[in-house]
């Protein structure tokens, strides 16, 4: 697994378990799919995202584009 495959994973995971968490618990767990959701759009912009730097140092690699 590459780290943008991961990263993609754990948002996906983190903004469907809030979602389930409001759902079932309070709507104050929204705040954690915000948080994710603006996370997301500042790398978008900084290229930066605290996760990627996790990821890297779990030991998982980043993708390689292939030369032609």
């Amino acid at each position: 697994m590459t780290i943008e495959r991961g990263l993609r994973l754990i948002a996906g995971l983190v903004v469907l378990s809030s979602l389930l968490l409001a759902w079932l618990h309070s709507p104050y767990w929204l705040g954690l799919t915000a948080f994710a959701g603006l996370n997301l759009f500042q790398s978008a912009f900084t290229n930066w995202c605290p996760m990627v730097w996790v990821l890297g140092h779990a030991g998982l690699k980043p993708c390689v584009v292939g030369k032609r």
